[in-house]
């Protein structure tokens, strides 16, 4: 079993600047110190309730509150899991809660699957935007698409043991997924950026399929909308997936995918690509964000999602957004 005593961090790990004495996250970055140390104490809590031992499981839970802000999401699901990993014997010895004295009663739909009518409303909202112009059939098309990218994120969270919410739209920008990483390392951040434009490229395979199957321009337009949205999503640049993902990338490993997108760029002659070279060239030679370890696995996945998106660009009839 790990400890979770601090060692002594003076400079942030993701931007490096200098940390006040018994700082738990980084004032610039937000990044928690502490972060590979309750990545371990995560690893062995999520074996020990493998194993069936929830209480040593739930104090292993409860020692990584002191690397934590007290505010932060992380320690509030915490304090969250550790009472949801109650034995009955921790029960007994605990002081009556009024909760326990009221009913059972069924979890309903929301409750199970994560629907909140904030995301229904916000939904439906995307889709009317978007339905003004192209019409009905377009706006919920294309926030399906959006569905499908922002599920990714979901799926590919949750898998990971991770709290999160259902997607929640954004009309006129787009929309996102809130989840509450428990120290998560940078790697794990990646993937989990990289999942929702990997999703697009599946779901704008299967417009194309359809496309080819029935020749409807409708299923093309879509296709191509998608993996070009999905494309210009893992431009690195901070605000989107790509921007996430490229922190765990080092130098060497940026200006591999600098030197991948240039190389796709000339081979498949899609101008998004270029973005996303200039992008790379940025993040290689202006950012200070490196991360302490390369991530090699993130570099290859990063590289065959950008491939991936910009054949289907390629060998679907149209330029960009546009369709012949």
């Amino acid at each position: 079993m790990s400890t979770t005593t601090p060692d002594l961090i003076r400079n942030c790990r993701r931007c490096s600047s200098e940390l006040l004495p018994g700082a738990l996250a980084c004032d610039k970055c937000h990044a928690l110190v502490y972060s590979e140390q309750l990545d371990r104490l995560a690893a062995e809590a999520k074996a020990l309730e493998a194993n069936g031992d929830l209480r040593q499981a739930r104090e292993l839970w409860l020692s990584g509150l002191r690397l934590l802000p007290p505010s932060s999401t992380q320690a509030h699901w915490i304090e969250e899991h550790a009472r949801a990993l109650e034995t009955p014997a921790d029960l007994s010895q605990a002081p009556p809660q009024p909760a326990l004295t009221e009913p059972v009663r069924s979890r309903s739909l929301g409750q199970r699957t994560g629907l909140s009518l904030g995301a229904l409303i916000s939904f439906a909202a995307f889709v009317a935007i978007y339905s003004r112009g192209p019409g009905i059939q377009f706006g919920i098309g294309f926030a399906t698409l959006i569905l499908i990218h922002e599920m990714g994120h979901y799926v590919d969270i949750r898998r990971r043991g991770l709290p999160a919410d259902m997607p929640i739209f954004l009309p006129g920008l787009g929309a996102y997924v809130r989840w509450r990483a428990l120290g998560v390392s940078l790697e794990t951040r990646a993937a989990v950026s990289l999942a929702g434009p990997f999703a697009g490229f599946l779901a704008a395979v299967a417009c194309s399929a359809l496309w080819w199957q029935t020749r409807e321009p409708f299923w093309l337009v879509l296709a191509r909308v998608g993996a070009a949205l999905n494309l210009l999503n893992l431009i690195p640049v901070w605000i989107l997936d790509g921007g996430h993902a490229a922190l765990a990338l080092s130098k060497s490993e940026r200006m591999a995918l600098l030197i991948a997108s240039l190389v796709l760029w000339v081979a498949l002659r899609q101008n998004v690509l270029l973005l996303v070279a200039a992008g790379a060239a940025y993040s290689a030679f202006f950012a200070t964000d490196l991360p302490p370890h390369p991530s090699r696995a993130t570099t290859v996945y990063f590289i065959a999602v950008v491939t991936a998106l910009g054949v289907i660009l390629r060998i679907l009839p149209g330029q960009g957004f546009g369709v012949q």
